[in-house]
């Protein structure tokens, strides 16, 4: 396949994935909007404060458009959406935008972080599993790691953070940094501005304090991509390129190096994208826990002070994350094998 038609193959493919994700994120932000209407609470009531008039609680209304029926509701807020205004939050006052903006690069981060552990104990595991499958090794491995992802998230967090927080206190239980240091924001993501400002010693306490909620996060999501890279394995150790190999006295080491691990890193990267979309919607629930500044906080605020443009917002931007990170994983992959550039011309 010559390489225009290749660049034809992954921009025709794009754009049908495009217009899937825009439908897919109508759909999400429809359903998230009549849902939230349905809840018990009145929006104006919230929006005018503890100890509103009644001209007050009708004027908010009027402000918000609440008075307005609900599909042009709907309507009036897509389309500022569409022009880049993503409302204005009625509990705080401020752009939902903004605030969005503050939050989603510490989400991100946690995020990161948590998808390279995972990469780097899976990977070592999985191959070593599939070298030795069927052996004691394999079994143990593969057990313990289908046990840990069985365990609720929530009560793991709490059983570390006081073991290894409270009575050991080898790290950190909540927070984004010592009280002794100062950061200012720059990217929203505390190491990473640390480190600009040139502060190591800050910059290795703010990773200090993701190390248990990465932890939790990778725990609770890693047994997918384990099980994936480990099966990938065994079918490239059975392919005849590998067997030639084996048969001239290649060493284990070179034979993953050089054959199994660039062959079965394909599918590694599809199941690691829709991993790390996850772990956008379970990092709500692990910041929550950690007292950590982030999508998560942001949301669950909003949904208690019944701010529906804060929750579109967040469940938007939540929804456009895993989408777009699914997208991103699967042009890679397309652009990385040409047999599934083959497969879309076929």
């Amino acid at each position: 396949m010559s390489i225009s038609s290749s660049t034809r193959t992954v921009g025709a493919f794009a754009l049908r994935r495009g217009a899937g994700t825009l439908l897919a994120l109508l759909l999400l932000t429809s359903s998230v909007f009549l849902l939230l209407k349905l809840a018990p609470g009145d929006e104006a009531v919230a929006a005018a404060g503890e100890g509103a008039t009644a001209e007050q609680i009708d004027e908010a209304r009027r402000r918000l458009g609440l008075d307005q029926p609900v599909p042009v509701q709907f309507a009036t807020f897509l389309g500022r959406v569409l022009r880049g205004d993503w409302g204005v939050s009625t509990s705080t006052h401020a752009s939902v935008g903004a605030q969005l903006a503050a939050v989603v690069p510490a989400t991100l981060g946690l995020v990161a972080l948590a998808a390279l552990m995972i990469v780097v104990v899976s990977v070592p595991l999985a191959t070593i599993a599939a070298f030795r499958a069927r052996t004691p090794f394999d079994t143990i491995t593969s057990s313990t790691v289908v046990f840990a992802a069985a365990l609720p998230a929530f009560w793991l967090a709490l059983m570390l953070q006081y073991s290894l927080g409270s009575k050991l206190g080898i790290v950190p239980i909540s927070g984004q940094l010592d009280r002794r240091f100062s950061v200012s924001a720059v990217t929203g993501f505390t190491p990473l501005d640390a480190a600009l400002a040139g502060d190591s010693a800050a910059a290795g306490d703010a990773l200090l304090h993701l190390v248990l909620p990465a932890a939790i996060l990778a725990v609770s999501f890693g047994a997918q991509f384990f099980r994936a890279q480990r099966a990938e394995t065994l079918l490239v150790l059975e392919q005849d390129h590998v067997t030639f190999a084996r048969t001239k006295g290649v060493s284990v080491l070179r034979l993953a190096r050089h054959h199994v691990l660039p062959n079965a890193a394909g599918p590694a990267i599809t199941t690691l994208g829709v991993i790390f979309g996850n772990m956008i919607g379970g990092a709500i629930l692990v910041e929550a826990v950690f007292g950590l500044p982030g999508v998560g906080s942001f949301l669950s605020n909003a949904v208690a002070q019944k701010d529906i443009p804060s929750v579109l917002g967040a469940v938007l931007i939540v929804g456009i994350l895993v989408v777009g990170v699914n997208f991103v994983a699967d042009i890679a992959q397309l652009v990385r094998d040409p047999r599934l550039r083959r497969g879309q011309l076929a």
